[in-house]
């Protein structure tokens, strides 16, 4: 009989955590899943899928908007936020009970409680003691709260605040040009509402492709009517029935008004009071420590997700959690690669990246070509009305592709083919050599990858 109640015990349930205590039990341990708040944690709770659930609602009502032209006669089109909460809240409540069905049919004991270090092997949860021989922390993070004056006031929230509205303010500021912030403004302009978004670089979504980032502030979110400031250090906060954001631009004071303002300058890990300091886990500065196969300084403990501060997406979460399992569980050692991440922007339209971008290829003196396609051409995005877009596909001297940049209509489905063809060292030729469906928008794909050589059949010959 063991000396501890379990094999392994993993502290957090979101999507790292629930999949690494599944896969743990799948290797035959006697497992436990600890978790303070909900099965799936911040992503589905509080992040990715109430999010797109919402995202998706504003996407419905454009389409109604836009019915006619398809012959769809519909009388006066309206919206009911609270509606759409409630959908958004079905759907999370109903994935929530699919992840409490598989842990007890995978036979992962569930423990409701706030878990705490107390030495190597055990954990204090709500005043029970839980021992183990091993652990996998998996506690995520939440949103950031800069010290900015002003910013616990009336009607300034985060975007754990944000998801539990079923209402919407008249107008909204947004503090932070990043994904999250993006991703909201996309949904109150599409909903009607008026947005400023504030953001300290030049440029919104730091890091993205350079072009994509002119279509999408041109050609969508101006469109939209949403405020774009950059290169502004917002100084206060002062918050009521309406909000004004106080910032600086140019070593001018300025001022932004809204119903609401949303603070979105990404997210801090949960590491405080889980008792890390009584069995001296390492940090590196904010964030748990870990090498290549998620182990911790301590032998018997690992740490997946947010917490280790390498990328916070909830599929590098997951790809952690299998790989801890499988390393705690005395599997075939499984080392971490993050060298082909995609990630995504879920706008209107989408857009979807991996590997190095043209800006990172020049930075490092890469000798790159650039295939691309602008989805205007493509016939599948046409039918749908969603003809906004580019694919982008950069290769190295060789011609292997290195890097891939999608914009438009499913951009976040179709990356998971150029992520496939970078993970397998793919040529940009076997991509274009590669037959795709007709119709559909993933032939962007295959058309960018012609275009490397000039060869695009549906595009205008480029100017020698």
């Amino acid at each position: 009989m063991s000396e501890y109640n379990y094999d392994i015990v993993v502290l957090g349930a979101g999507p790292g955590g629930y999949e690494a205590a599944i896969r743990c039990a799948q290797y035959g341990k006697n497992t436990a899943l600890v978790e303070a708040r909900d099965l799936g944690g911040t992503c589905l709770n509080r992040g990715c899928i109430p999010t797109k659930a919402l995202l998706h609602g504003a996407e419905v009502y454009q389409s109604a908007l836009n019915a006619a032209s398809c012959g769809v006669t519909t009388g006066e089109v309206g919206f009911d936020f609270a509606k759409l909460a409630e959908y958004k809240d079905s759907v999370v409540a109903g994935l929530r009970k699919g992840i409490a069905g598989l842990e007890k049919a995978h036979g992962v004991k569930v423990i409701n409680g706030f878990g705490k270090l107390v030495d190597e092997h055990t954990l204090d949860v709500d005043g029970e003691k839980v021992t183990f021989d091993k652990l996998i922390l998996a506690t995520g993070s939440a949103p950031a709260r800069p010290p900015i004056p002003g910013i616990d006031g009336e009607n300034v929230v985060t975007s754990d605040e944000v998801l539990s509205m079923t209402e919407l303010p008249d107008s909204f500021v947004i503090i932070g040009g990043g994904v999250i912030g993006i991703e909201f403004a996309t949904l109150f302009a599409s909903l009607g509402k008026p947005v400023t978004v504030i953001e300290m670089m030049p440029s919104i979504l730091p890091g993205v492709d350079a072009d994509i980032v002119k279509m999408l502030s041109t050609r969508v979110l101006k469109r939209k009517k949403v405020t774009v400031i950059n290169n502004a250090k917002v100084t206060g906060i002062n918050g009521g029935e309406k909000v004004t954001v106080t910032y600086e631009l140019n070593g001018a004071e300025k001022t932004a008004e809204g119903g609401c303002c949303v603070v979105a300058v990404g997210r801090r890990a949960m590491t405080a009071n889980i008792g890390l300091e009584n069995v001296g886990i390492e940090m590196n500065r904010a964030f748990v420590n870990i090498d290549d196969y998620c182990r911790t300084n301590i032998e018997n403990i690992y740490a997946i997700g947010d917490i280790t501060g390498k990328i916070q997406l909830a599929h590098v979460a997951s790809a952690q959690g299998l790989a801890a399992a499988a390393n705690a569980c005395g599997q075939k050692s499984v080392k971490m690669d993050y060298s082909v991440v995609p990630s995504c922007i879920y706008t209107a339209p989408e857009i979807a990246f991996v590997g190095i971008g043209e800006e990172k290829a020049k930075q490092q003196g890469i000798e790159y070509k650039i295939g691309s396609f602008n989805v205007a051409g493509n016939g599948r995005a046409m039918i749908m009305g969603e003809a906004l877009g580019i694919a982008k596909l950069i290769s190295d001297a060789d011609g292997n592709l290195i890097g891939a940049q999608l914009m438009g209509p499913r951009a976040t489905d179709m990356i998971a083919e150029l992520a496939l063809a970078l993970k397998v060292g793919a040529s940009v030729e076997t991509i274009a050599e590669t037959i795709h469906p007709h119709p559909t928008v993933s032939e962007v794909i295959a058309e960018a990858a012609h275009d490397r050589e000039g060869l695009c059949c549906h595009s205008l010959p480029k100017k020698k």
